[in-house]
């Protein structure tokens, strides 16, 4: 199921009915906080009744006419101004007070809700599958997601309820103005409002172009960053001028879809001088013709005006509506999705590092028709060491993912001391197996963060000497801040040997019955390799440990190495009954020694 949407923020998006019926799950969210939202709800509308007070009252108070005589205040008296400014004053304050209260506690409501949505997600992300990610963009995700956040934290605070309102204002104006005047009400529907739809739909087509350009100028920023940030590749080919030829022809086109939006807005403001105007001129010049009282009529124009503004927000109030309950729908199938299977049985287990394969094979879900592994059988004792080697592809990584059940096998079984691996619990099982990738990924903070991250309740003596053993220390004495040095975005200030051996001091703090080393030493240098070697031969002592090994000067004291090629083991042995085989490891070794 993909949650993604190649919609662009800002478009109108067409929801079907069951999009609907599914976005209103999630003001189960709301639920804690219904209360609360409740007497909100009443707010909003005591906000919206005072609020329609202000236009009938501005309207006596044009009409009124001052009085030179002294009298008491009479708030009931609509032809004395005085008594009609205190009246406006304390239907304002009112207004203010309701406004408020409505603001804080839709602010309590919403803010509230998304924490718990945001945790929900992100506990639900956590748990996701890896196989999940195969199939989405990590980047993508998350900026999706915070996305489609924001978007119900405006639509939750302001947007329901500003649709409410003007939804309120509209039923009142419409009641007030046919009290006022059927007649004058009449010709004012059948005109106001098919001039604000003209305009709404002038202004979609405005906002349409508008968004074009933006398009269009972030295609040409792209086109400029992107030669700016590999400009060594750029002047490597001699390739300047199809630089500027392609920086050109976009940012051409930011100009012509510029003018192009600018010739509409021309438009639409002659559209909203001649028409929108036009109207409202035409309605009184209308009520000029009928007998009516001036401080109605003064109510009447008022009303009208905020009809028309009511019914001119409407649209894109409810166009935001669609968008967030196309933005719920994706996160409602996030928390929708299957998260990983954890048995509950075995939840204590204690491994002691028996592994065993029987009959797997495996393919992905993104690549159904391709059989990564076939019938894979191997059985290893707890405290071996099992090399796995192959030309790439062959299925080395996959073989360890299968181990740590970061995929399940398609077919077969994998036992873990005699017990099935999807029978034990999952955290647990993973709790007691470790990884030391080629690839190697740091987490923002210190040094010190990024090696407690094996085990998070570690003493300090703990990770002084899982990073002693690891010849971590070799490299952080010599900076400034020892282990509280700041590792950068994703390591960035920290060399490819110095991360690998961050990487096995959270593997030797972690202390796991299970080891696998995913080509820790392929991508060092010869020096990085002996210090990261070193560290590995230290954490690999008495503990089961599978090595995919590139170089394969690296494996030989290992009790067996299984050789795999398209997906099954082809050859298995130690390096000594291997090497004296005509066959794949025999050519791999000879082809390495050669170059």
């Amino acid at each position: 199921m993909s949650i993604m949407t190649n919609k662009r923020d800002g478009e109108r998006v067409k929801v079907s009915k069951s999009s609907w019926a599914k976005a209103t799950r999630v003001f189960a969210f709301l639920k804690p906080y219904k209360f609360t939202y409740i007497v909100g709800f009443i707010f909003l509308l005591l906000s919206t009744l005072t609020g329609m007070a202000f236009p009938y009252l501005i309207g006596h108070l044009l009409g009124a006419k001052s009085s030179t005589e002294e009298s008491s205040l009479d708030l009931t008296n609509f032809a004395d101004p005085t008594a009609l400014i205190v009246l406006l004053f304390i239907v304002l304050f009112a207004q203010a007070i309701f406004s408020f209260f409505r603001i804080y506690l839709f602010g309590i409501v919403t803010e509230g809700s998304l924490r718990d949505l945001k945790e929900q997600t992100h506990r639900r992300l956590i748990h996701l599958p890896v196989a999940f990610f195969d199939k989405q963009k990590v980047g993508e995700l998350t900026s999706r997601v915070a996305t489609d956040l924001g978007m119900l934290q405006d639509t939750f605070n302001t947007t329901i309820a500003e649709f409410v309102r003007q939804v309120l204002t509209i039923l009142m104006s419409i009641v007030l103005i046919g009290w006022i005047s059927p007649q004058l009400a009449g010709i004012m529907l059948a005109t106001v409002p098919v001039v604000v739809a003209m305009a709404v739909a002038f202004g979609r087509y405005i906002k349409r172009l508008s968004k074009n350009s933006q398009d269009a100028a972030a295609d040409s920023n792209s086109i400029l960053s992107e030669a700016l940030v590999g400009i060594k590749n750029v002047k490597s080919f001699a390739n300047e001028t199809y630089e500027i030829v392609r920086y050109k022809r976009a940012i051409d086109d930011v100009k012509n879809l510029s003018v192009k939006g600018a010739i509409g807005k021309a438009f639409f403001a002659s559209f909203i001088i001649l028409f929108m105007f036009g109207a409202v001129s035409f309605v009184i010049w209308q009520g000029t013709k009928l007998d009516l009282d001036p401080q109605k009529f003064n109510s009447f124009i008022l009303f009208t005006v905020f009809l028309g503004a009511s019914f001119g927000s409407l649209s894109s109030l409810f166009s935001n509506i669609q968008r967030a309950v196309g933005a719920t729908e994706r996160l409602l199938d996030l928390l929708e999705t299957d998260p990983e299977t954890i048995s509950e049985n075995n939840v204590n287990f204690s491994l002691t590092g028996d592994v065993s394969f029987d009959q797997v094979s495996f393919n992905y879900e993104t690549r159904p028709d391709v059989e990564v592994l076939q019938n894979v059988s191997f059985e290893t004792k707890a405290g071996e060491t099992i090399a796995i080697v192959g030309p790439s592809g062959s299925g080395k990584s996959t073989l360890c993912a299968l181990l740590t059940r970061f995929y399940d096998p398609t077919n077969g079984s994998i036992f873990l001391d005699g017990k099935k691996a999807d029978e034990l619990h999952l955290q647990n099982l993973r709790k007691q197996i470790g990884i030391v990738p080629q690839e190697v990924v740091l987490f923002s903070g210190t040094i010190a963060d990024n090696i407690r991250y094996g085990s998070p309740e570690c003493t300090d003596q703990a990770l002084h000497q899982a990073a002693k053993q690891a010849n971590i220390l070799e490299f952080v004495e010599r900076l400034p801040e020892g282990l509280n040095t700041l590792v950068g975005d994703r390591g960035i200030q920290l060399s490819g040997g110095q991360k690998q051996r961050i990487a096995i001091g959270r593997a030797i703090l972690k202390n796991p019955k299970i080891l696998i080393l995913d080509e820790a030493t392929s991508a060092l240098d010869s020096e990085g390799e002996k210090l990261v070697q070193e560290a590995l031969d230290a954490i690999m002592k008495d503990r089961t440990s599978f090595v995919i090994a590139h170089r394969l000067s690296t494996i030989r004291n290992a009790d067996r190495i299984l050789v795999l090629e398209n997906g099954s083991i082809v050859e298995q042995g130690s390096h000594e009954q291997l090497i004296n085989k005509e066959g794949l490891y025999s050519n791999m070794t000879n082809l390495q020694f050669e170059g």
